[in-house]
């Protein structure tokens, strides 16, 4: 009976090897998975253009950095703390739009009549909702209108006085058109305004495109895998006639879908108009499943390239990946993930 038992219990042994090491195999699997995705990631903007290190001084390179440093502290501290991508995304934009250094709120360009008209937009990739709102003059944080209209409204798009007056009905801060002004934005309106009145025969408009493309944005992903997108501006230096730019258009400047990505742009805002180009990135994602890297060079570097259009984007995907093309001289940009974190300015 011994010899047996002795008999059976070694023929186990092979059995409940296999069946550990498959164990074994299993778990180690199931940490992996856990691993692809970081627990978060995020990324931002603070415009693309003519920005080279030869013409900017040691000490206004050193403040761009540390705004950058603390906009992205800003979103990736509410992701650590296991907040959302859409809270990430709104808290990092209102610190940017606070920051007179960026054309987005409180340091937004003049328009040709010497007024500051503000565009913003955001978008959250897990129901594809999203709210926005152009030429606002009144209120302190476009980025916080434009969640209160996704969030609030049965509409999208909010602009102009039809805006400010939902901003007020919803408790959205408003403040005198004063609060936007610095004198540097309103000597570049001085200089263009000069410089057009003498290139520009009697009844035509100067064509004069920005040098620097000032617009602010933030994309994330969170710890429950949600992706948000958000983008503002104080768009072109003396543009007319009320235009708008790609930033509080979605599917132009902003775009976010939890099947692939989230994206915000800068640049000059008409090509991104026409060529749709953060609805593009996530196109050929989902349709030609490209991955996001190959997807964001293809469309910044080459087709908006081959169509004169200038500027870049930030984008992170589902799996927390991040992608940060430009084909102007350079872009305020950062981003961070557990363990790695970057800011830069000029091209590398």
């Amino acid at each position: 009976m011994k010899i047996k038992l002795y008999s059976f219990c070694l023929a186990l042994i092979p059995i409940l090897f296999f069946a550990c090491q498959n164990n074994s195999k299993n778990t180690d699997n199931q940490t992996s998975v856990k691993h692809e995705r970081p627990a978060y990631a995020i990324a931002i903007h603070g415009g693309a253009g003519t920005i080279e290190r030869a013409s900017m001084s040691a000490e206004k390179e050193a403040a761009y950095r540390a705004a950058l440093d603390s906009a992205l502290t800003i979103g990736e501290t509410v992701l650590k703390n296991g907040g959302s991508a859409l809270d990430a995304v709104t808290q990092t934009i209102t610190f940017l739009e606070d920051c007179p250094l960026f054309n987005a709120g409180r340091g937004a360009v003049f328009n040709h009549e010497g007024k500051n008209e503000l565009d913003a937009s955001i978008m959250e990739g897990r129901t594809q909702m999203a709210g926005a709102v152009g030429g606002v003059s009144t209120v302190k944080n476009p980025i916080r209108l434009a969640r209160a209209v996704m969030e609030k409204s049965p509409h999208v798009l909010l602009t102009g006085r039809g805006a400010e007056q939902f901003a007020l009905e919803n408790g959205i801060d408003t403040v005198s058109p004063s609060w936007f002004f610095t004198q540097e934005r309103w000597n570049t309106l001085q200089e263009i305004l000069a410089e057009e009145k003498l290139k520009a025969p009697t009844g035509t408009v100067w064509k004069n495109p920005d040098s620097k493309f000032g617009t602010v944005g933030c994309v994330a992903l969170d710890g429950q895998g949600n992706l948000a997108a958000g983008t503002s501006t104080g768009g072109m230096t003396n543009k007319r006639w009320n235009r708008l730019g790609d930033s509080p258009l979605i599917g132009a400047g902003t775009y976010a879908s939890n099947d692939a990505c989230a994206v915000s742009c800068t640049g000059h805002g008409e090509f991104f108009i026409r060529y749709a180009v953060a609805h593009d990135v996530w196109a050929l994602m989902s349709y030609k499943g490209l991955p996001l890297a190959e997807a964001a060079d293809f469309v910044v570097n080459k087709k908006l390239v081959e169509k004169g259009g200038e500027g870049g984007l930030i984008a992170v995907d589902k799996d927390g990946n991040i992608a940060l093309p430009f084909n102007s001289e350079g872009m305020y940009r950062g981003y961070a993930k557990p363990g790695e974190r970057k800011i830069s300015i000029y091209k590398e």
